[in-house]
């Protein structure tokens, strides 16, 4: 897929009111798809990334922000519209979040100018969009402020480390990030979606995501004699076998509550009972109330079985993340800023993902929501996914992020 640096094919017609301050120039659009082949040339793993954040606050700098580098060591957060650079109370900001971390998996695509410089290390993701859009957003924003013509202030999120369960938006959280913060806006690449549109969704739009580990021990000894022990190998079988069903059947079906185990690994010869047995997976659940409630529930399916079979299990819970879920409000924001942008046809309704983010923290504290911003070219008909090697975008979204959030900014009353 050869990424296109211009949207001006895409479809949507523009709508009365797309005179709007805050288009994207085309000095600062090929500014940004440059920004973003720099990111994505060099991938930084969650919590190390120094030079990320180092060229995001040289960036700002540059055009008279004051970001202020989090007490992580990575990611920043940077306000605009304050006069002082950082919030003095009155009227809650409005936050535009990006994600800055890649991922721990070789870059495979071929012939790519800007491929991953790192050995295992790609922006699989598409962090490094999200990155480019909420500094290209920034950056509009300012000059706006400089004109007299934001009104209200702003603050930009560089979150580090969202592939790293729990995720690092608890730690940017902890830093102070969401203070004097009245709502959250992000996006997340989505390549079934066609550049040039957006998907929303009202209420939850991924999946809460644990990782669980467990052990399970017994006496072990001799498979002539399997009575006189505990059959670990059978134990830790029923358990990767039964315990799923006994979740899911403990559950509220329309919860989507999913274990899937990932790993299971016991003995080392044919004719020995271990004594040691280990299972890893994770735990998915579409519905808040219920992850909430996973724990218990797993924890006791995975006590009674091993019981029946009179092996020790000891768990560990990971808790990861809580399903992303929408506000309202703040979904009609953004599909009333896309519709000035674009139109109102540039936005389509989008299903419930399974798969985690952690943006969900920050909207365990302030309103937000998340739209999936289409980086497929439109006449491409390859299935593509996330998190494979040879991920890579239509470079047109880039502008239509930037100009759905400084809109965004515009709009928010």
């Amino acid at each position: 897929m050869k990424p296109r640096e211009s949207e001006d094919d895409q479809p949507g017609e523009a709508v009365p009111g797309s005179a709007l301050p805050g288009a994207l120039p085309d000095a600062l659009r090929a500014e940004l798809v440059a920004f973003r082949r720099d990111l994505h040339m060099h991938p930084e793993l969650g919590n190390q990334e120094f030079r990320t954040t180092a060229v995001l606050k040289t960036r700002l700098e540059k055009a008279g922000l004051s970001p202020r580098v989090l007490g992580l060591g990575t990611g920043l957060i940077c306000d605009i519209g304050t006069g002082t650079g950082e919030w003095t109370g009155g009227r809650g900001m409005l936050a535009l979040r990006a994600d800055i971390d890649a991922l721990p998996i070789p870059d495979t695509k071929a012939g790519c100018a800007y491929r991953s410089t790192v050995p295992d290390r790609a922006h699989a993701c598409g962090h490094d969009v999200h990155t480019t859009v909420v500094l290209g957003a920034g950056l509009v924003l300012a000059e706006l402020h400089r004109r007299g013509e934001l009104p209200h202030p702003v603050r930009l999120i560089f979150q580090p480390a969202e592939e790293v369960l729990p995720g690092g938006a608890a730690d940017v959280i902890e830093c102070g990030a969401l203070e004097g913060v009245r709502q959250i806006v992000a996006v997340h690449c989505d390549p079934k979606v066609d550049a040039g549109r957006i998907g929303l969704r009202y209420g939850p739009i991924t999946s809460a995501c644990d990782r669980l580990e467990v052990t399970l021990d017994g006496p072990g000894g001799h498979t002539a004699r399997p009575h006189l022990t505990t059959d670990l190998v059978i134990a830790a079988a029923k358990v990767a076998a039964d315990v799923p069903t006994l979740v899911a059947r403990r559950a509220d079906a329309r919860s989507g509550l999913s274990l899937t185990w990932g790993r299971l690994e016991t003995g080392h010869t044919c004719n020995v009972i271990p004594q040691h047995a280990e299972l890893s997976g994770t735990v998915r659940c579409l519905d808040l109330d219920t992850w909430r409630e996973a724990p218990d529930l797993v924890h006791g399916a995975i006590q009674e079985i091993a019981d029946l079979y009179r092996a020790k299990p000891v768990v560990n819970y990971v808790r990861g993340v809580p399903p992303v879920v929408n506000d309202p409000v703040v979904t009609d924001l953004l599909r009333a800023a896309m519709a000035v942008r674009r139109g109102a046809d540039s936005v389509e309704d989008t299903q419930q993902s399974l798969g985690g983010e952690d943006f969900s923290w920050y909207l365990e504290h302030v309103p937000g929501a998340m739209a999936r911003l289409g980086v497929k070219p439109p006449e491409d008909r390859t299935s593509r996914d996330l998190h494979q090697g040879d991920f890579d975008v239509d470079e047109a979204a880039i502008k239509v992020g930037v100009e759905l959030f400084t809109a965004t900014a515009l709009l928010d009353g």
